[in-house]
């Protein structure tokens, strides 16, 4: 695994992509991000000749909405590559969406992987991409990428500390002299808060929502827990509701689901205070002097921050468009 970087060995590299559980962005040299799409699949037939017939955008309308005769797969799960030919559906889609192949030379790609996968979740991102039609694949850490796009001193001799928070996994980070010198992973991130929103209402209400209801559930509830302003506290979601046998639409208040909430966010915050207690005291100093730095998509990124800080009394700085910071630093290494 690279856990720090050298510029000339990828001086030639085409493309870089972050591969991630909700959305895959492909970047170039020079142009930032080029393509991001939904990291999903749209498969047709029997499961020994399924067939890819959609991919990305496409398919985020088709969700819950499909005949028997059709599935939607999600690439990664957690993180982690969990099916090796979606994998390759979709990167090809999405080297044909950005004109990717160009003449007989196969693309050269950075490709981001969680800091703790294994020699066989590795290898097995290699051959979906190489499945895919790109040539020379170089695995990048994500949280050490996601490091690189908010700028933090890397190669300094103080320490960085930088959360990663993705919708499969949540990594935790510490680098000093661009070297890794802690890491811990949760394979929990913002799909994992989807389905505990989806389970406390079928639990409680014997109310089924579908996976983009849980997710756009899980979006406003954040922008109500994150302000004050709103005074309104009921919210309504549509869904089927079991005792009735039918279609309906379920009013509640937003502070019953905040429970739901604190719940998805304790691990990470307790993953944290693990990696906080491992360190050496002076990379510790270094830390309470400066901040950690928080990334990722994960909606809920700003209720995490918030409770770590509460909880170590170390400053949490949410950096700037913390979504894209895996791709401005795989961006930096084209660039560099």
């Amino acid at each position: 695994m690279i856990h720090f970087f050298n510029s000339s060995r990828h001086a030639q590299t085409d493309l870089a992509i972050d591969l991630g559980t909700a959305n895959t962005r492909v970047i170039r040299r020079g142009e930032g991000v080029i393509f991001d799409e939904p990291s999903l699949c749209c498969f047709s037939g029997t499961a020994s000749r399924a067939t890819c017939v959609a991919a990305g955008n496409e398919v985020g309308a088709m969700v819950g909405r499909m005949h028997a005769g059709m599935e939607v797969r999600r690439p990664l799960a957690r993180g982690v590559l969990q099916d090796i030919r979606s994998a390759s559906a979709l990167l090809e889609h999405a080297l044909k969406s950005v004109g990717g192949k160009r003449g007989f030379r196969k693309p050269r790609a950075l490709i981001g992987i969680p800091a703790d996968a294994t020699k066989a979740e590795a290898g097995a991102l290699r051959t979906a991409a190489n499945d895919a039609g790109i040539g020379e694949v170089k695995l990048i850490s994500e949280p050490f990428a996601a490091a690189m796009g908010t700028e933090m001193p890397l190669g300094s001799a103080r320490s960085s500390m930088i959360i990663e928070c993705g919708a499969g996994t949540t990594e935790i980070a510490v680098y000093s002299l661009n070297g890794l010198c802690k890491t811990r992973s949760v394979r929990q991130g913002g799909l994992a808060l989807d389905a505990g929103l989806a389970d406390f209402l079928h639990a409680k209400y014997h109310f089924l929502i579908g996976g983009q209801t849980a997710e756009q559930l899980k979006r406003e509830l954040v922008l109500y827990f994150d302000s004050q302003s709103i005074a309104n506290d009921e919210i309504v979601v549509k869904g089927l509701d079991l005792q009735k046998g039918g279609p309906a639409a379920l009013a509640l208040s937003h502070s019953e689901l905040l429970p739901v909430f604190e719940k998805h966010v304790a691990p990470l915050v307790d993953a944290a205070m693990t990696v906080l207690g491992e360190i050496s005291p002076d990379l510790a100093a270094d830390l309470v002097a400066d901040a950690i730095v928080m990334t990722g998509g994960s909606a809920c990124v700003g209720m995490f921050a918030h409770e770590l800080s509460q909880k170590s009394g170390i400053a949490v700085a949410v950096a700037d468009e913390e979504a894209l910071c895996v791709s401005k630093g795989l961006e930096r290494m084209l660039s560099d």
